[in-house]
């Protein structure tokens, strides 16, 4: 194990950890959370942006991907699936 030092404003850490106590979890669990995903992704786990339209067209797209799966009757077939 190592440790990890990072430096933040105070406003973005509390607001940070609010949000994540409403998610079941820590900082420490947080940040752990997303540099695995980065090593799994090879990359950045999103595509940072600010611009509404972007977010809009992402979640469209996710949605009607979503939306093409056969879906399951029961939890066995679901578990199945995966």
């Amino acid at each position: 194990m190592t440790t990890l030092n990072i430096r933040i404003e105070e406003k973005a850490k509390a607001d940070a950890n609010k949000t994540l106590a409403r998610l079941g979890l820590d900082m420490s669990s947080a940040v752990k959370l997303f540099l695995y995903q980065v090593v799994k992704e090879d990359g950045l786990p999103f595509l940072p942006t600010n611009n509404l339209s972007t977010i809009k067209a992402r979640f469209d797209a996710q949605v009607s991907e979503a939306k093409k799966s056969r879906g399951f009757k029961t939890a066995k077939q679901a578990l199945k699936g995966l």
